[in-house]
């Protein structure tokens, strides 16, 4: 379910634009807990001999009354005429990702569980996710803002 209208799109596929350091800064919100907490790290997304992407993330995550190191590894396969297919380190299939109108929304189920993402780019050094969650155990938000570290790669 692509959305577009954003004001800036990125020129080439969505791993050109994503490939390089980016500062990660989200926010979490689980209703369910009435529990807010934040992740501040870096994320990498380098090419990978497959010719996708691996994406690491490692930073510091705050909530529920912890706050220590927290890291996330995907990866981005190259899809159909430049957009991206995601999956878990495993390589179980997540979701699939195409930035080229400058927006994204996708969905993943996992049980009883449903995710929905959107994916918007904000600038050429800057794109946001928004992930919610919904379930029998599940009610919350995760917003993150990424921006570009260092010229574009």
């Amino acid at each position: 379910m692509p959305e577009t209208s954003r004001s800036w799109r990125p020129r080439g596929g969505t791993l050109d634009f994503l490939h390089g350091r980016w500062h990660a800064d989200r926010r979490i919100s689980d209703r369910r807990s009435a529990t807010a907490g934040t992740f501040r790290g870096e994320a990498v997304f380098s090419w990978s001999d497959s010719g996708g992407l691996t994406y690491l993330e490692e930073g510091e995550l705050s909530f529920a009354g912890h706050t220590g190191p927290a890291r996330r590894r995907l990866l981005y396969v190259p899809g159909r005429d430049g957009d991206a297919e995601v999956l878990f380190a495993d390589c179980r299939p997540f979701y699939r990702l195409d930035l080229r109108s400058g927006s994204w929304a996708a969905e993943h189920l996992c049980g009883e569980d449903r995710y929905i993402v959107t994916v918007s780019v904000l600038s050429a050094d800057a794109f946001a996710e928004r992930w919610q969650a919904g379930g029998p155990d599940k009610d919350y938000e995760m917003t993150t803002t990424l921006t570009r570290i260092g010229p574009r790669a």
